[in-house]
């Protein structure tokens, strides 16, 4: 017996000596030399904290807006400041919280996915987080000085032209979302190389984690898709700063030029932001709380890459009433429903794991749930809007607003706080509250339906968008309201969320080895993690290596093959 002990003392000396030796090659700096940090740990929570803090920012926005429209008449902002702050709105939504969340959560994750110690360019997503950090302040900076953007998070030429917009405003937009798509094309890369090149021995492309397909199918389409919307950004600058007549007709120009080349980055990045990373959250947590394997997982893996290939055809369809011919027309109506057909072969996927498997009904399983009815409601009113005629008829209503709004936050905010509860012990060791969980939930699932499904009946009756007030009797008045009163229940609920969040580090219970019987190799390592991840690198054969015990976990910071 005693001989015993002292082999086990021996080995838990020689395993601390060995953490202790990679510690002081792969652990962080300290002090102001924390700013050099390179780790993918660190940066992929630097990017989601930021992100977090951007978020919050664009849902003050978000109820400034939603108190202006709440009463006809209201004098709560004059037009150019609701301007101001429907553009700055859209924009902080959109470039600087949902594409560097997901980033930042694939920055974190893919690395212990795939039982690799770090990303492959770890410079270039540090290069990353302080591109996406500057140019956020700057857009954000303009609002306080009072020359916020004020032409549409869009930026519609000749609106956003010299001639129309005299003043910086534009130029702060333009600036800070060069340096924000910079950092996206940066972690685009990073992403694509870490995956294709760094995954454990053993784990071929078909063995792969579902998520891994997901983001490397968005990193593909981010490479891809982000530089037209760079090189739109600069010659609108250019035009603005040097008189280049690039968007102005009487100069030889076309201000559809802007149009077509923000959509061939914006329609795709409705898939890059929203439904990818979001579905590929899905995908991972539903076998998780269902108890069995995905259905149909090489289904879905060519459902995912033909999403990812149809998507850039679909741009026009933004652009069906600027007068384009019939023919383009028919052909970008066509694309705008065949997408529908790889989304519907993942939607059936989850269904049959939910069908087949033993649902335990956990806070992030009821945020998954949320996610499938809402999202397949907006993805109804997608196929709608791709029809001409109606969109003829609906094009800059409340309606196109409430279809948005319903992919949106159905399809990426519902996902990520799944995922963000799923993985919460990863981040911090503890577990967050059942109960304010489940509360935070039906508080934004209520709320966010009075929000926008009355706003589809606020379209249909012919409110149009971006209008700062309307008049009293044209059967608006009482939509408006259920909405805004939806939009603070809703925000009660992310406060309930934000709350749990804060709650969780000082008084959450601790996470023991792999809380939720996952079966991905990221609930190998310690909770927290490690720098460096693991110690020994796995070697693997299946695809679900925490369920068939293919490795074994010898101590929660050490992975031994």
């Amino acid at each position: 017996m005693n001989d015993t002990r002292q082999q086990q003392c021996r080995e838990t000396a020689e395993a601390d000596a060995l953490h202790d030796q990679f510690d002081d090659v792969w652990g962080n700096p300290r002090g102001w030399r924390a700013l050099t940090i390179v780790n993918h740990t660190t940066l992929g929570l630097r990017f989601m904290v930021t992100g977090l803090g951007f978020f919050i920012f664009g849902l003050l926005l978000a109820m400034l807006i939603r108190t202006q429209l709440a009463l006809p008449g209201n004098a709560f902002m004059g037009a150019e400041v609701f301007n101001q702050v429907f553009t700055m709105h859209g924009t902080v939504m959109m470039f600087l919280f949902a594409v560097p969340m997901m980033e930042g959560l694939a920055v974190y994750l893919i690395p212990k996915m795939l039982g690799a110690r770090d990303l492959v360019f770890p410079r270039l997503s540090a290069l990353g987080y302080w591109c996406y950090l500057f140019g956020g302040l700057i857009i954000c900076s303009s609002l306080l000085l009072g020359v916020a953007p004020n032409a549409g998070w869009f930026m519609y030429t000749p609106l956003s032209s010299a001639a129309h917009s005299p003043g910086v405003n534009a130029d702060f937009w333009l600036l800070g979302i060069t340096f924000v798509e910079i950092s996206a094309v940066s972690a685009g890369v990073e992403l694509v190389v870490s995956i294709l090149r760094t995954r454990a021995e053993g784990m071929a492309l078909n063995k792969m984690p579902i998520y891994a397909w997901y983001i490397l199918t968005m990193a593909l389409m981010i490479v891809i898709g982000f530089p037209p919307l760079i090189l739109g950004s600069i010659l609108l600058e250019l035009e603005r700063a040097a008189g280049l007549p690039f968007f102005e007709v009487a100069r030889g120009g076309d201000p559809l030029l802007w149009q077509h080349l923000f959509w061939l980055f914006g329609h795709p990045e409705v898939y890059i932001i929203i439904f990818l990373p979001a579905a590929g959250i899905v995908s991972t947590l539903l076998p998780v709380f269902c108890g069995r394997p995905l259905v149909g997982y090489r289904a879905v893996v060519l459902g995912v890459i033909s999403t990812g290939f149809i998507s850039f055809g679909l741009w026009v369809h933004h652009m069906f009433t600027v007068g384009i011919p019939q023919l383009a027309q028919a052909f970008f109506s066509a694309a705008s429903m065949l997408v529908a057909i790889p989304t519907a072969i993942q939607v059936f996927s989850w269904i049959a794991t939910l069908w087949l498997g033993k649902p335990r009904y956990n806070v992030p399983m009821l945020w998954l749930v949320g996610f499938l009815i809402i999202f397949v409601c907006g993805g109804l009113t997608g196929v709608m809007l791709a029809l001409v005629p109606f969109d003829w008829q609906v094009h800059d209503t409340q309606f196109v607003v409430a279809h948005f709004h319903y992919v949106l936050i159905g399809g990426m905010l519902f996902p990520l706080i799944a995922g963000l509860y799923y993985w919460l012990p990863h981040f911090s060791g503890r577990m967050a509250s059942e109960r304010l969980g489940k509360w935070g939930f039906w508080l934004v699932f209520i709320g966010f339906n009075m929000t926008f499904l009355i706003m589809h009946w606020t379209g249909l009756l012919g409110m149009p968008r971006r209008v700062y007030t309307y008049e009293s009797g044209l059967g608006w008045d009482m939509p408006n309201l259920i909405s805004s009163i939806g939009s603070f229940i809703m925000v009660i609920g992310i406060a309930t969320l934000l709350l749990d969040l804060i709650l969780h580090y000082r008084y959450g219970k601790r996470a023991g080895n792999n809380p939720w019987q996952a079966d991905t190799l990221e609930w190998a390592t310690a909770l927290p993690p490690n720098p460096y991840n693991f110690v020994s690198l796995p070697k693997l054969t299946d695809r679900h290596p925490l369920w068939l015990s293919l490795i074994h976990i010898s101590e929660p910071t050490r992975l031994l093959s």
